[in-house]
Protein backbone atom coordinates (compact mmCIF):
# COMPACT_ATOMS: atom_id res chain seq x y z
CA UNK A 1 0.00 0.00 0.00
CA UNK A 2 1.48 3.33 -1.10
CA UNK A 3 0.47 6.88 -0.31
CA UNK A 4 0.48 8.95 -3.50
CA UNK A 5 0.06 12.72 -3.28
CA UNK A 6 -1.59 15.17 -5.65
CA UNK A 7 -1.23 18.97 -5.40
CA UNK A 8 -2.95 21.52 -7.60
CA UNK A 9 -3.33 25.27 -7.89
CA UNK A 10 -5.52 26.99 -10.46
CA UNK A 11 -3.17 29.47 -12.10
CA UNK A 12 0.49 29.73 -13.05
CA UNK A 13 1.10 32.60 -10.62
CA UNK A 14 -0.11 30.58 -7.63
CA UNK A 15 2.27 28.46 -5.57
CA UNK A 16 1.64 24.87 -4.44
CA UNK A 17 4.77 24.55 -2.28
CA UNK A 18 2.76 24.40 0.96
CA UNK A 19 0.59 21.58 -0.43
CA UNK A 20 3.66 19.63 -1.54
CA UNK A 21 5.33 20.06 1.86
CA UNK A 22 2.19 18.80 3.62
CA UNK A 23 2.01 15.78 1.30
CA UNK A 24 5.67 15.00 2.01
CA UNK A 25 4.93 15.27 5.76
CA UNK A 26 2.08 12.78 5.26
CA UNK A 27 4.71 10.31 3.96
CA UNK A 28 3.60 10.29 0.33
CA UNK A 29 5.98 8.15 -1.69
CA UNK A 30 5.37 10.11 -4.87
CA UNK A 31 3.73 13.48 -5.47
CA UNK A 32 2.13 14.71 -8.68
CA UNK A 33 1.51 18.45 -8.98
CA UNK A 34 0.17 20.87 -11.56
CA UNK A 35 -1.10 24.37 -12.16
CA UNK A 36 -4.48 23.91 -13.84
CA UNK A 37 -8.07 24.87 -13.16
CA UNK A 38 -10.03 22.28 -11.21
CA UNK A 39 -13.41 23.02 -12.73
CA UNK A 40 -12.97 20.02 -15.01
CA UNK A 41 -10.73 16.98 -15.21
CA UNK A 42 -9.93 17.81 -18.84
CA UNK A 43 -6.34 18.79 -19.50
CA UNK A 44 -5.10 17.85 -16.05
CA UNK A 45 -2.27 15.64 -17.26
CA UNK A 46 -0.60 15.26 -13.86
CA UNK A 47 -3.86 14.02 -12.33
CA UNK A 48 -4.26 11.57 -15.20
CA UNK A 49 -0.69 10.32 -14.69
CA UNK A 50 -1.27 10.06 -10.94
CA UNK A 51 -4.43 8.01 -11.37
CA UNK A 52 -2.70 5.79 -13.95
CA UNK A 53 0.26 5.28 -11.61
CA UNK A 54 -1.81 4.13 -8.62
CA UNK A 55 -2.55 0.47 -7.88
CA UNK A 56 -5.01 -1.57 -5.82
CA UNK A 57 -4.47 -0.86 -2.13
CA UNK A 58 -2.90 2.59 -2.67
CA UNK A 59 -4.30 5.81 -1.24
CA UNK A 60 -4.53 9.13 -3.06
CA UNK A 61 -3.65 11.93 -0.64
CA UNK A 62 -4.71 15.56 -1.16
CA UNK A 63 -4.72 18.53 1.20
CA UNK A 64 -8.26 19.75 0.44
CA UNK A 65 -11.21 18.42 -1.55
CA UNK A 66 -11.20 21.35 -3.97
CA UNK A 67 -7.66 20.45 -5.03
CA UNK A 68 -9.11 17.34 -6.67
CA UNK A 69 -12.43 18.64 -8.01
CA UNK A 70 -14.60 21.76 -7.93
CA UNK A 71 -17.96 20.12 -8.54
CA UNK A 72 -19.67 17.39 -6.59
CA UNK A 73 -20.25 15.45 -9.83
CA UNK A 74 -16.55 15.47 -10.82
CA UNK A 75 -15.47 14.55 -7.31
CA UNK A 76 -17.93 11.66 -7.09
CA UNK A 77 -16.84 10.41 -10.52
CA UNK A 78 -13.17 10.46 -9.52
CA UNK A 79 -13.83 8.81 -6.16
CA UNK A 80 -16.03 6.16 -7.80
CA UNK A 81 -13.25 5.36 -10.28
CA UNK A 82 -10.75 5.15 -7.42
CA UNK A 83 -13.00 2.78 -5.47
CA UNK A 84 -13.45 0.45 -8.45
CA UNK A 85 -9.65 0.17 -8.60
CA UNK A 86 -9.35 -0.50 -4.86
CA UNK A 87 -7.85 2.93 -4.16
CA UNK A 88 -8.94 5.09 -1.23
CA UNK A 89 -8.86 8.88 -0.91
CA UNK A 90 -7.34 10.70 2.05
CA UNK A 91 -8.04 14.42 2.51
CA UNK A 92 -5.70 15.92 5.09
CA UNK A 93 -7.46 19.19 6.01
CA UNK A 94 -10.88 17.62 6.46
CA UNK A 95 -9.53 14.40 8.00
CA UNK A 96 -11.33 12.20 5.47
CA UNK A 97 -10.45 8.62 4.59
CA UNK A 98 -12.79 6.91 2.12
CA UNK A 99 -11.68 3.51 3.29
CA UNK A 100 -14.19 4.09 6.14
CA UNK A 101 -17.97 4.51 5.93
CA UNK A 102 -17.85 7.75 7.90
CA UNK A 103 -15.17 9.10 5.55
CA UNK A 104 -17.32 8.36 2.50
CA UNK A 105 -20.36 10.08 4.01
CA UNK A 106 -18.39 13.14 5.13
CA UNK A 107 -16.77 13.42 1.69
CA UNK A 108 -20.19 13.59 0.03
CA UNK A 109 -21.31 16.41 2.29
CA UNK A 110 -18.13 18.42 1.84
CA UNK A 111 -18.23 17.96 -1.95
CA UNK A 112 -21.63 19.64 -1.98
CA UNK A 113 -20.28 22.57 0.04
CA UNK A 114 -17.20 22.90 -2.18
CA UNK A 115 -19.41 23.16 -5.27
CA UNK A 116 -21.64 25.67 -3.47
CA UNK A 117 -18.59 27.80 -2.63
CA UNK A 118 -17.50 27.80 -6.29
CA UNK A 119 -20.96 28.92 -7.40
CA UNK A 120 -21.05 31.68 -4.78
CA UNK A 121 -17.63 32.90 -5.95
CA UNK A 122 -18.91 33.11 -9.54
CA UNK A 123 -21.98 35.05 -8.41
CA UNK A 124 -19.81 37.53 -6.47
CA UNK A 125 -17.58 38.00 -9.49
CA UNK A 126 -20.57 38.75 -11.73
CA UNK A 127 -21.97 41.18 -9.14
CA UNK A 128 -18.61 42.95 -8.96
CA UNK A 129 -18.47 43.28 -12.74
CA UNK A 130 -22.02 44.65 -12.84
CA UNK A 131 -21.19 47.26 -10.16
CA UNK A 132 -18.00 48.25 -11.98
CA UNK A 133 -20.00 48.68 -15.20
CA UNK A 134 -22.50 50.92 -13.36
CA UNK A 135 -19.62 53.11 -12.15
CA UNK A 136 -18.14 53.12 -15.65
CA UNK A 137 -14.84 51.60 -14.56
CA UNK A 138 -15.30 48.21 -16.21
CA UNK A 139 -14.19 48.36 -19.78
CA UNK A 140 -14.52 44.68 -20.62
CA UNK A 141 -12.12 42.98 -22.95
CA UNK A 142 -10.25 44.82 -25.67
CA UNK A 143 -12.22 45.60 -28.82
CA UNK A 144 -12.52 42.69 -31.19
CA UNK A 145 -12.16 42.64 -34.95
CA UNK A 146 -15.91 43.22 -35.31
CA UNK A 147 -15.47 46.62 -33.68
CA UNK A 148 -13.12 47.53 -36.54
CA UNK A 149 -15.55 46.57 -39.30
CA UNK A 150 -16.00 50.14 -40.58
CA UNK A 151 -12.23 50.61 -40.81
CA UNK A 152 -11.90 47.28 -42.62
CA UNK A 153 -14.52 48.25 -45.18
CA UNK A 154 -12.88 51.64 -45.75
CA UNK A 155 -9.45 50.05 -46.32
CA UNK A 156 -10.96 47.39 -48.58
CA UNK A 157 -12.63 50.12 -50.69
CA UNK A 158 -9.23 51.82 -50.98
CA UNK A 159 -7.94 48.62 -52.59
CA UNK A 160 -5.97 47.22 -49.67
CA UNK A 161 -5.69 43.42 -49.53
CA UNK A 162 -7.24 41.53 -46.62
CA UNK A 163 -3.84 40.38 -45.25
CA UNK A 164 -2.62 44.01 -45.32
CA UNK A 165 -5.83 45.14 -43.60
CA UNK A 166 -5.18 42.57 -40.87
CA UNK A 167 -1.65 43.84 -40.36
CA UNK A 168 -2.74 47.48 -40.44
CA UNK A 169 -5.47 46.95 -37.81
CA UNK A 170 -3.61 44.44 -35.66
CA UNK A 171 -6.06 41.58 -36.11
CA UNK A 172 -5.72 38.15 -37.64
CA UNK A 173 -6.29 37.59 -41.36
CA UNK A 174 -9.00 35.06 -40.47
CA UNK A 175 -10.80 37.73 -38.44
CA UNK A 176 -10.76 40.12 -41.40
CA UNK A 177 -12.25 37.44 -43.65
CA UNK A 178 -14.89 36.55 -41.04
CA UNK A 179 -15.94 40.14 -40.42
CA UNK A 180 -16.06 41.03 -44.09
CA UNK A 181 -17.90 37.83 -44.97
CA UNK A 182 -20.95 39.17 -43.13
CA UNK A 183 -20.49 42.66 -44.56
Amino acid sequence: MALIGYARVSTLDQDHTTQIERLKSANCERIFSEKKSGTTKKGRTELDECLEFMRDGDSLVITKIDRLARSARNLHNIVHNLETQGISLIVLDQNIDTSTSAGKAFLGMLATFAEFETNIRKERQLEGIAKAKERGVYKGRKATARAKKAEMLKLLEQGMSKPKIAKELGVSVASVYNVLKVA
